[in-house]
């Protein structure tokens, strides 16, 4: 076959590959699948609604939620060669932490930031937290592999920030620490974790 037959035969061809919108489908029943696992095993706060009626704690609850989508969101459009994602909107997340751990601290005694910060879950909170994200992660870096970012690092790391805050945002329906000390803390540090291992994974995976 000549040249310029198969590149008519190539172009003629229907069979696309599935596009990363498609493949990003998987990624709300992983969420479904490692999220009702984690909430089967340690069930959801009996007093969930009444709680979420405090900001601080509705806050907890929203603010990690609000960012694994935007963090979605910016990782879907790195996967276009040509496109750009505005990262630095969202510092306005880390932001808004930071100003929740100061009102946490206004609100205790000096002798008591210690207690307030490790709380009574905190060697279980970031390993629940990182273990429900896997899954979703994994979900995600497949379909992030339909795309062709640039740059695999930010992309994974996006990917990752993504699922470990959509993972965050399960766990807390469970969780009843409700001071801004502790789950800035905690949930910061397990959000960041599993960023890590979607930078790590997304150099590896997302190469082209």
């Amino acid at each position: 076959m000549r040249t310029d037959d198969l590149i008519r035969a190539l172009a003629a061809d229907e069979v696309k590959p599935a596009s990363v919108g498609a493949r990003l489908a998987w990624l709300p029943l992983a969420l479904l699948l490692a999220g009702g696992a984690l909430l089967g095993i340690i069930g959801i706060r009996p007093d969930l609604a009444a709680a979420l009626v405090a900001p601080v704690t509705a806050l907890k609850n929203l603010l990690p939620l609000a960012l694994g989508l935007a963090a979605l969101a910016l990782a879907v459009r790195l996967t276009r060669p040509d496109a750009t994602a505005p990262v630095a909107g969202l510092i306005v997340f880390p932001l808004v932490a930071l100003a929740l751990f100061v009102y946490g601290l206004s609100q205790m005694p000096m002798a008591d930031w210690g207690r307030g910060l490790m709380g009574q879950s905190a060697a279980f909170c970031v390993p629940a937290i990182v273990l429900t994200a896997l899954l979703p992660l994994a979900a995600a870096m497949r379909a992030m592999r339909s795309g062709a970012s640039t740059d695999p690092g930010r992309s994974g790391a996006l990917t990752g920030l993504a699922c470990g805050a959509l993972a965050t945002a399960i766990y807390a329906l469970h969780c009843n620490e409700d001071n801004p000390l502790f789950f800035v803390t905690w949930y910061g540090l397990a959000i960041v974790i599993v960023a890590g291992i979607g930078a790590v994974l997304g150099r590896r995976l997302l190469r082209w």
